[in-house]
């Protein structure tokens, strides 16, 4: 299984770093790597998970929104290949006046909704063989290109009024689950997408034995628009 993380100019490198590392471990679990264990191929030859950075323009050193941190993407998004596409959110100043050149966080994620990365999520967001994840404000910008509109999904808690005017419908949990999208609230709930999804592919062993290993414990129910609805009290 292939997980493409997108990465785009100020990206939110915890968004992308915390899931990274958490599905990187979760491969290794499954394939059982060691020290001088298989390589990539032979991982992917044995039903594993792979995971790499990619960018809508191919590889290149993309710097994200904290401090001129930069990672270097080595692939181009290809939205037509099976397995999951992560998009994760900006880093940047959350108020300022646009006009004065503040580049805020909302002003990020309308960038990338208007780049060449929305046209590939719209492929893969219509490919029945790719699940979109998102973490925190990645579903705003996913929102923001008009992707998403009707379907459920949770972002940061400061952006959940704008979500929702997207048309979208905006949900307080963790992780919201909706089929074939599935989102992160605030930058730490990465490590949380990281370890539902290895659980959603793998089982809870693998997602404990991560779990376990990176010390961390999830939180929170996984939202799924099933079962019955809540009475009001």
């Amino acid at each position: 299984m292939l997980v493409q993380m997108v990465l785009f100019d100020r990206f939110d490198p915890l968004d992308v770093v915390g899931p990274f590392e958490v599905l990187a471990a979760g491969g290794d679990a499954v394939a059982g790597v060691t020290a001088g264990g298989p390589a990539a191929e032979e991982r992917a030859a044995a039903g594993a998970l792979d995971v790499e950075l990619v960018t809508a323009e191919g590889p290149r050193e993309v710097v994200s929104g904290t401090r001129g941190l930069t990672l270097r993407a080595t692939a181009k998004l290809r939205p037509d290949r099976p397995g999951y596409v992560v998009v994760p959110g900006a880093s940047g100043p959350v108020s300022g006046d646009p006009d004065q050149g503040v580049q805020t966080i909302p002003v990020l994620l309308a960038r990338f909704a208007e780049s060449a990365a929305a046209p590939l999520m719209r492929t893969a967001l219509d490919n029945p063989d790719v699940t979109v994840a998102t973490v925190c404000g990645g579903s705003l910008a996913l929102a923001m290109a008009g992707l998403i509109e009707g379907r459920h999904a949770v972002t940061h808690h400061l952006g959940m009024d704008v979500l929702e005017a997207t048309g979208v419908h905006a949900v307080r949990a963790r992780i919201v689950d909706d089929g074939d999208l599935i989102s992160a609230g605030g930058v730490t709930s990465g490590l949380d997408l990281g370890l539902y999804l290895l659980e959603r592919e793998f089982g809870p062993r693998i997602a404990h034995a991560v779990e376990t290993l990176f010390e961390h414990e999830r939180r929170g129910v996984v939202w799924r628009a099933t079962g019955r609805t809540p009475i009001a009290v």
